[in-house]
């Protein structure tokens, strides 16, 4: 493989992409399992609103394991590997609509600082395409972020 970045630079863009793809798989499925046991007055708006951030994780979880696949690497696509690779935690039960907003927000700024590892190896490998894509991927979930910081006033 010779697209102009070395093998080194692309197997440690790669890991840190893994661990973004697992950072944002796990967050899509809590997303996930949160529009579907939200409950409370701000029901319908959260529902719809965890709608569009699942919908939004969902192709950035596909975007981000092609390119791992990108740089010759096999992309992570277990749960037992996202468990392992990710840095946000599961959660038990169901919490409070309250409680997961607090959570989706703190998800979203652990993608973040995630992103900020990624990006720091993409520029370092002179790898455009990953810097790219992760600073893409920053910039939604730091907005994201912010609307959820909104809600809880």
């Amino acid at each position: 493989m010779d697209i102009g970045i070395s093998e080194a630079d692309r197997m440690s863009i790669a890991e840190g992409l893994k661990s973004l793809l697992a950072d944002s798989y796990t967050l899509y499925l809590q997303t996930h399992n949160f529009h579907w046991n939200v409950t409370g007055p701000q029901f319908r708006e959260l529902h719809l609103m965890f709608e569009e951030h699942y919908t939004e994780l969902a192709t950035a979880v596909d975007e981000i394991a092609e390119r791992i696949r990108t740089l010759g690497v096999p992309a992570p696509g277990t749960y037992k590997a996202f468990a392992a690779l990710a840095s946000i935690e599961e959660v038990e039960g169901v919490p409070s609509a309250e409680e997961m907003v607090a959570r989706l927000t703190a998800g979203h700024e652990q993608v973040v600082k995630t992103c900020r590892e990624v990006l720091a190896k993409a520029q370092q490998g002179d790898d455009e395409s990953s810097a790219a894509l992760v600073s893409d991927r920053m910039r939604v979930h730091e907005k994201t972020a912010w609307m959820l910081r909104a809600l809880a006033g």
